[in-house]
């Protein structure tokens, strides 16, 4: 199973903002993190180890407009998927929400199974876009390129489409080890043949192309049966 995926929750009304971390802690998909204002926001976006891959936004902050927040989120470069929630359902609030870069617009109130569907499909479509980027060692990994760049040495390492979504799932368990059995499933479908003979051939070609020394690998690592990725590691 693939670990949660960190959501930002920026929400001034304390008893909505815990109730939402809750409920979004409870599906087991997502793990919930919270801000009562664009500054507490910006301070954890801009942390050394942040990473989330949405954010849940309320137009109404006590520091300032959430659709600005939004708009300066995406002027610094930040692409995850941003979800606005509010109480404003108007035409012309919605249309001024998506201008700001948000994602989707959903009302107060709302259904926290819609919300966490809505959720979903924004990750869905980021995953997929060219606009998703993850960092792993020296590496920026371009999904869906198939592309690893290094930029220090001005390296472009190709993928096939196997071994981009191995380090992917792998990214997304979180530096936990993911069982040979598990990580083959997700990766070639829970109804192949393929034997994990497969899966331990493209672990140690990715090793080839990532890894300076593949007999001492120090970002794809075997470990409890599995394997696991330290995307924090150096390479060299």
């Amino acid at each position: 199973m693939a670990s949660p995926r960190p959501i930002l929750i920026v929400e001034d009304d304390a008893a909505l903002r815990a109730t939402l971390a809750e409920q979004l802690s409870l599906e087991g998909d997502f793990a919930a993190d919270e801000a009562e204002s664009a500054k507490e926001a910006e301070q954890k976006l801009s942390s050394a180890d942040a990473r989330y891959d949405a954010i849940l936004l309320d137009i109404g902050l006590p520091d300032g407009d959430g659709r600005d927040f939004c708009a300066k989120l995406r002027r610094d470069g930040r692409k995850m998927p941003v979800i606005m929630l509010t109480g404003k359902d108007q035409e012309q609030d919605i249309v001024r929400g998506l201008d700001a870069g948000a994602n989707d617009y959903i009302a107060k109130p709302f259904r926290l199974h819609e919300l966490l569907a809505r959720v979903r499909a924004q990750l869905r479509v980021f995953d997929n876009s060219e606009d998703a980027v993850f960092t792993i060692g020296p590496y920026m990994f371009r999904p869906a390129a198939r592309l690893l760049l290094e930029p220090a040495r001005n390296r472009k390492v190709r993928l096939t489409d196997k071994e981009s979504n191995i380090l992917k799932f792998l990214y997304r368990a979180g530096g936990r080890p993911v069982p040979r059995q598990i990580l083959l499933n997700e990766v070639w479908g829970y109804n192949s043949a393929v034997t994990t003979h497969t899966l331990e051939t493209h672990i140690y070609r990715l090793r080839q192309k990532i890894e300076p020394d593949p007999s001492r690998a120090r970002l794809l690592l075997t470990e409890g049966g599995g394997y696991k990725l330290d995307p924090l590691a150096q390479a060299a």
